[in-house]
């Protein structure tokens, strides 16, 4: 069974784009994708479930695209939230403050105040995440609070460090590359990449990757 589960959601704009539609659109409909598959994670009692929804690099997109992507996530945060909390499902956002607007900063941590004592299935957004920088930034932390880096005092000081590694990296639209993505936590991660945009993706998906992950042989290096 999979524990911790990673999903990059990438091709919002191509599949906006291939359907003649705006690329805020791939974005609006992504969301509604996000929703259906934490409900099926949730169904499938899968203990964590990541995506990977907003970049550091990210901002050197198109303004208007960026600050519709922002205004997004202030308008739907909270909702999304109360939402979980009602389904047991707790909510968690990894990432850098850096350049996020403190409103949204504010409203993201609410969000995970709603669903603290929440047991199921816990959500984590990588949003304004890159895997080097969390790494630099635990190394620096680690550093300063113990006096040494090891592996083990860099984990203790990673965003969130009660998230747990992950068993399996999903990536869509057909690109066979990380990015970034959990680089420590991805360390012996299956990885799986599929065709689809991510807003094709539908609850179906779920149970596809659980049955590709039951023919994995994980060795862990033995």
């Amino acid at each position: 069974m999979i524990n911790h589960l990673g999903i990059i959601a990438d091709g919002n704009r191509r599949w906006a784009k291939e359907n003649g539609l705006p690329k805020i659109e791939g974005h609006r409909h992504g969301l509604k994708t996000i929703e259906t598959l934490v409900a099926a994670a949730a169904k499938a009692e899968i203990p964590y479930i990541t995506f990977y929804v907003f970049s550091t690099e990210n901002w050197g997109r198109e303004k208007a695209e960026v600050s519709y992507i922002m205004k997004m996530a202030e308008t739907k945060i909270i909702k999304m939230a109360e939402k979980m909390a009602k389904n047991n499902i707790r909510l968690l956002i990894l990432g850098t403050r850096g350049k996020v607007n403190p409103t949204l900063t504010s409203l993201g941590e609410k969000a995970e105040a709603i669903t603290v004592d929440c047991t199921g299935t816990t959500v984590c957004f990588c949003f304004n995440y890159g895997g080097e920088q969390e790494i630099a930034d635990a190394a620096n932390i680690a550093l300063e609070a113990e006096g040494k880096i090891t592996p083990e005092t860099i984990r203790k000081h990673l965003y969130h460090p009660e998230v747990p590694d992950l068993d399996m990296v999903v990536r869509t639209s057909g690109e066979e590359r990380i990015s970034g993505f959990m680089l420590w936590r991805s360390a012996y991660a299956e990885f799986m990449f599929i065709k689809k945009y991510f807003p094709e993706m539908t609850a179906e998906d779920i149970k596809i990757i659980l049955k590709e992950y039951e023919k994995r042989n994980r060795r862990f290096g033995k």
